[in-house]
């Protein structure tokens, strides 16, 4: 026989269970703003039935339901979703960093502008033709020399400021190690706090959110892999468990962070080199599209010595090709040329920072033939030229005596053309990449949302459900004190 009380138990579990859910819908609506937070739900369950099976169960029809109970409170997040999101969110970190750093090499290299390294050799090529029609003037021939210290002043701001920038990626770097090493640190220390709860068999939101927020930084600077360690003991089936963190190094899986803490990046800086353990990271190793730290290493050991090493070799070819023909004429006095550029070497290494004028006296500008008057001006014509003539093989037809110059085809000036031309391209695709990056990762971040976002609408609409339920729930207790009251109150009176 069922106990007269029965109703009450029941509509008390209702009441319980409905203002728990209560308590998360505010929960909810409390960290609508909350960064990382996603939305909770209780998981209601129906409590055991009456009679349960037995050879002394009470003789009624059948089983009858004893009300809910709260299951669990679940988070609701989709993994699938995640992974999507920090795989954009890795090549989203790549292609910002890289348009950033070539967008800073463009900003230097100021092309094409008035102020940039090609208007000051306009301007030098402009002065030797002026000079070539005026060869005695001395105002051309001090005209020439400005706009020669103008060239070599322009090399070497142009290199400076390349060394400054690219000083400065590599503290990026450093810094960027830093904090993939911090966010691998607190990865690890929530994991410890989240195997410390589960076994006991709650499951710990807030922490689920916080380990996925630092995930997701993490993804921003290095391609990771995340594995599910159970956490055992009396851990919910819905449990998260730990994870650990793989670090995708040339293609493979490498540990970061597991159930025993974290390792740590270790930056040799000595050597420029970067370690996982035994793996080395670099943009080889990492690879195109991998993360932040990945484009600052191309930008760091690629982009900007790939641009400081093509700047001084047209430097020191300039400036060889320069002082050769120079030398193949007279100055003012009848003497044979000098050498106009020192570039402080014999190879082209850190020419551009070193190239200067070695001329002080106007007159020794040699604009004149060798061997013919003073004010014929054709070797100043030649001079002027320089721009024009054709590098086969690393060798000039007009000076056969040089024969493995550093440029090995082209004309000086259509290698610098090439040499801006390779860097806006490179610009361009960093831009385009990053744009088309940015637009995936909002659209999958947008589904993200959808599901694990706090919506007020359905919030609020849950919570007048919610609500009615518990009035019902409390409704019915007045209705069973009602029949108890009729049972203990109005029964048994016959005869008194």
């Amino acid at each position: 026989m069922r106990s007269t009380f029965m109703g009450l138990e029941t509509a008390k579990k209702g009441m319980y269970s409905q203002q728990s859910a209560i308590y998360v819908t505010g929960h909810n609506i409390a960290n609508k703003n909350t960064p990382g937070y996603s939305r909770q739900r209780v998981n209601f369950e129906q409590t055991t039935p009456y009679p349960a099976a037995s050879m002394n169960r009470p003789q009624i029809p059948g089983q009858l339901g004893t009300g809910v109970q709260e299951g669990s409170i679940q988070r609701i997040r989709d993994t699938f979703i995640d992974g999507q999101y920090r795989g954009e969110k890795n090549q989203l970190g790549f292609y910002e960093s890289m348009s950033n750093s070539i967008k800073q090499m463009e900003d230097i290299m100021n092309e094409p502008s008035d102020n940039g390294l090609s208007a000051a050799m306009v301007q030098f090529w402009q002065s030797l033709e002026d000079l070539s029609t005026n060869a005695e003037n001395e105002g051309a021939r001090r005209v020439v020399l400005q706009r020669a210290r103008s060239v070599a002043e322009t090399f070497q701001y142009l290199h400076s400021s390349l060394t400054t920038v690219r000083n400065d990626i590599k503290k990026e770097m450093d810094l960027t190690v830093t904090k993939i090493n911090a966010l691998a640190q607190d990865i690890a220390s929530i994991n410890q706090q989240i195997s410390e709860v589960e076994p006991h068999g709650y499951l710990p939101n807030d922490l689920y959110d916080e380990r996925d927020k630092l995930l997701d930084q993490l993804a921003t600077y290095l391609p990771i892999s995340t594995e599910t360690v159970p956490n055992g003991g009396n851990s919910l089936a819905i449990a998260e468990g730990g994870k650990k963190v793989y670090a995708m190094i040339n293609g493979e899986k490498t540990l970061l962070v597991d159930d025993q803490g974290a390792r740590s990046l270790e930056w040799k800086e000595e050597t420029g080199e970067l370690f996982l353990g035994e793996k080395e990271l670099s943009y080889n190793t990492l690879g195109e599209g991998n993360g932040e730290l990945s484009a600052l290493f191309k930008a760091y050991k690629d982009d900007y010595p790939d641009m400081l090493e093509k700047l001084d070799q047209y430097a020191f070819t300039f400036a060889k090709v320069f002082n050769e023909v120079h030398k193949s004429g007279s100055d003012l006095n009848g003497d044979t040329g000098e050498a106009f550029f020192d570039v402080g070497g014999d190879t082209y290494e850190g020419a551009a920072s070193t190239i200067h004028v070695l001329l002080k006296d106007p007159d020794k500008v040699a604009a004149a033939l060798a061997g013919k008057e003073s004010g014929n001006g054709e070797n100043a014509l030649r001079l002027a030229d320089l721009k024009n003539w054709v590098i086969r093989d690393g060798s000039m037809e007009e000076l056969p005596v040089l024969t493995d110059l550093d440029i090995k085809s082209g004309t000086l000036q259509s290698f610098y053309e090439g040499v801006i031309g390779e860097m806006a391209v490179k610009g361009q695709q960093a831009n385009r990449m990053e744009y088309n990056t940015n637009v995936l990762l909002q659209s999958i971040d947008k589904n993200r949302r959808s599901v694990s976002e706090v919506s007020l609408d359905e919030e609020f609409s849950n919570l007048i459900q919610f609500q009615h339920a518990y009035s019902a729930s409390a409704r019915m207790i007045s209705a069973i004190d009602e029949m108890l009251d009729k049972i203990i109150n109005g029964m048994g009176m016959v005869g008194r």
